[in-house]
């Protein structure tokens, strides 16, 4: 839910990478066209997508005008995709600003107007499905027509499928871990490359990394527009706990989550090691941290790229560790949809670019050199939802063109951690988590145990309105 609640959380919370709707994505071609249906394709839902085959797709979240090196290699891909199928062509839509955007995408659903190939957060599958807007492509992907299929991260598709039933296909994910600054932690003595693994150890970091004086927190925290629930969930999943349990109850208040609270307040208020500025959100932890003002906070790695090319901070300057604890790990992501009601052509079409653009290894978004050539990032840990040979591969592209140290990464890639998604009604939960986390971070008195017990109430209120 970064890509969801960070996005989301940018545009009204988050996110963490969907769809623009009405105005962006306009109305699409839902029906079947009869001369696409009379062109020659197979009627086994089994078989890729014949050459020859005529089919136009409308898909959204092609890269707008201002993202010129993205739009570039969109266009070059689109080519290349042209070659292998010549009658397949690609109307793709773009719109400025953030692709998708949730009022909008909620609209476009409940209204049918969403293209052929629709962006979507993981999160959103069960609003798409509740609007009958996505089409079973079980059928469809298969070994033959996405080679990667048995190399891609089982954990990740099962994020797409109800039932059993698959109704997208991945373009990106994410798993959060433990983002710091490598200057302060050489300044503070402290070995960038072995990153804390536990509290205590987040703990003892952090009060190092404060002595260094002139305005420097060791550790930061989200508390407002729904960030501080999705962190205090993080850090939840992290020591093994739960934010909602398998009665549909809130799960939280109990020693993990007083556990979460108690060691806030000890770095906030008795080793003052979190800064005096608080009721943080997404982006204001950035900035301190591309200033060389906060040592480590909880994030995804493409906080990374935001923090290189929005506020001119060096790549070389951060690194990650897995999130303490280790138990668990918020995860999220995002992938493409495909309109329920489209024509059998325009499903295999759909499957047969998406293959191509998002999950064949050095082909579209994963063509490293092509990356590097245009200034865009490369060796970022992430997306990562190839596995065995797929992603040896992808890792050897990758390192050859990087323009970061990789190394940087190693002890999160080195140690996964199991993701985990969102807990349900997210937003809303993380709402009420925030009074948790900007209780025990404004107030020195704060008594965790009621903090808790009301938002443990609050919660079960929003979960029993279903």
């Amino acid at each position: 839910m970064r890509t969801n609640v960070r996005r989301n959380v940018a545009a009204s919370l988050v996110s963490a990478f969907a769809v623009t709707a009405l105005a962006a994505c306009g109305t699409s071609s839902g029906g079947d066209d009869p001369k696409e249906r009379s062109s020659g394709g197979s009627t086994d839902a089994s078989a890729p997508l014949d050459p020859k085959t005529k089919v136009t797709l409308s898909i959204d979240c092609m890269p707008p005008a201002a993202k010129a090196a993205e739009l570039k290699e969109w266009k070059e891909d689109v080519a290349e995709f042209n070659r292998t199928y010549p009658n397949v062509t690609i109307d793709g839509r773009s719109t400025p600003g953030q692709c998708l955007e949730p009022p909008r995408f909620t609209a476009m659903l409940k209204a049918k107007s969403q293209p052929d190939v629709f962006y979507a957060y993981f999160t959103d599958l069960q609003q798409v499905l509740d609007n009958d807007a996505a089409a079973d492509v079980s059928a469809y992907v298969t070994p033959a027509s996405v080679p990667a299929l048995g190399d891609i991260d089982k954990n990740v598709l099962d994020v797409l499928k109800e039932d059993g039933k698959l109704y997208g296909l991945p373009t990106s994910n994410y798993t959060m871990g433990l983002l710091v600054n490598r200057k302060l932690f050489r300044d503070a003595g402290l070995d960038p490359d072995s990153p804390p693994r536990t509290w205590d150890e987040v703990r003892a970091a952090a009060k190092k990394i404060a002595a260094l004086g002139n305005g420097t927190a060791g550790f930061g925290e989200y508390s407002v527009e729904n960030t501080g629930g999705w962190h205090y969930t993080a850090t939840m999943y992290g020591l093994g706990g739960d934010i909602v349990g398998a009665d549909g109850k809130a799960a939280f208040n109990n020693a993990t989550g007083k556990q979460i609270v108690e060691n806030l307040r000890a770095m906030r208020w008795e080793d003052e090691s979190m800064g005096r500025t608080q009721l943080l959100k997404w982006g204001d932890l950035q900035k301190q941290m591309a200033s060389d003002k906060l040592g480590m906070f909880l994030a995804a790695p493409d906080d990374i790229t935001y923090m290189v090319q929005q506020l001119g901070a060096k790549y070389e300057n951060f690194g990650m560790g897995p999130i303490p604890g280790g138990a668990s790990t918020l995860a999220g992501g995002n992938g493409y949809m495909i309109k329920k009601g489209s024509s059998p052509d325009k499903v295999k079409a759909a499957v047969a670019w998406l293959n191509f653009k998002t999950l064949a290894v050095g082909k579209g978004q994963f063509r490293y050199d092509r990356s590097k050539a245009d200034g865009l990032p490369v060796g970022l840990p992430q997306p990562a939802f190839f596995t065995g040979a797929s992603k040896a591969e992808d890792d050897r592209l990758k390192a050859a063109s990087a323009t970061m140290p990789v190394a940087n990464f190693k002890t999160f890639l080195d140690n996964p951690v199991p993701g985990k998604a969102e807990p349900p009604k997210a937003q809303e939960v993380y709402k009420v988590l925030d009074k948790v986390m900007s209780g025990v971070l404004t107030n020195k008195n704060a008594d965790p145990a009621q903090l808790l017990g009301e938002a443990e109430k609050a919660v079960n209120q929003v979960l029993g309105n279903q």
